[in-house]
């Protein structure tokens, strides 16, 4: 059923989606509500259709399994910190699309296919978009790094001495000494991505261009109280607060735009799927 006409056109609707969710959060670092739950709404619509069409509703019913399951999942992420509010319903509306099979063992390798090709392709991703970054503000990059180097030092010689010692005790064989090599290279990967961080992602902002899920990069006070720095962002009622009664420039810490790795662990389902065809099936089931 992989490659039926029906999931055929979710993929393509899928697809649609995150294009212009890419753009839509390329342009003001987030994606509304609104086009989240309008795929959610409109994939259920369409398998609903199909279902009365054709009088089998397990066609629905997998798409309903499959919300619940990435529902599951997008919480995860989102309170491990790792996705954003939207990033997270996003992956939420992409649950009810990936239910491609009436096997589930082969639609849960498929959910797993799709997050490994999300985690490779974002890890890269990010890479790439931060040295983007360190490019564009190299000069105030440069005097940040200087200076968390200084405030983690601590960490590289514990990391040092982790990693001579790792060293010693694996007998100088080359794969053990590659575990070696990562933790020596840990507090130089943490000590990079926060000098990014610090140095070409906190941008001063006029109180009336906050918008709501923005990330306060520090607590402010605003008519007597205070809006904390917190991972939800400026909520609808302190973002009111702020445009009535806050005057200063206010930090804002900017995230990456992330739906771009969505994009491509999508376009990585729908190229294994073209590929394999109905094969798929038989190869999912002897992984």
């Amino acid at each position: 059923m992989i490659l039926s006409s029906e999931n055929l056109f979710l993929l393509i609707l899928g697809i649609i989606w995150i294009i212009f969710a890419v753009i839509q959060d390329f342009r003001k670092r987030e994606v509304d509500n609104i086009w989240n739950f309008s795929l959610i709404a409109f994939v259920l619509a369409y398998r609903a259709s199909v279902s009365a069409y054709s009088g089998n509703y397990w066609f629905l019913v997998n798409g309903i399994l499959g919300l619940v399951i990435f529902l599951i999942l997008g919480n995860l992420f989102y309170y491990a910190r790792l996705f954003a509010g939207g990033d997270a319903k996003l992956v939420i509306a992409l649950g009810t699309i990936l239910s491609l099979d009436y096997n589930w063992l082969i639609n849960f390798k498929i959910f797993g296919m799709f997050i490994l090709l999300f985690l490779v392709t974002g890890s890269i991703y990010v890479l790439f978009w931060s040295f983007f970054l360190v490019f564009r503000n190299w000069n105030r990059f440069r005097k940040e790094f200087v200076k968390q180097c200084k405030n983690y030092k601590a960490l590289f010689f514990i990391a040092i001495i982790f990693a001579l010692l790792w060293i010693l005790f694996s007998f100088i064989q080359p794969m053990l000494i590659l575990i070696a090599i990562v933790i020596f290279l840990f507090p130089i990967l943490f000590v990079f991505s926060k000098s990014v961080e610090e140095s070409c992602m906190i941008k001063s902002t006029a109180p009336d261009k906050v918008t709501e899920g923005d990330w306060l990069y520090e607590d402010i006070i605003v008519n007597g109280k205070k809006i904390s720095a917190n991972w939800e962002g400026v909520s609808n009622e302190e973002l009111k607060s702020i445009k009535k009664y806050y005057r200063r420039k206010i930090l804002i810490k900017k995230g990456i735009p992330f739906t771009h790795s969505f994009l491509f662990a999508f376009v990585g389902i729908i190229i294994i799927a073209w590929n394999f065809g109905f094969q798929l099936m038989d190869h999912l089931r002897h992984l």
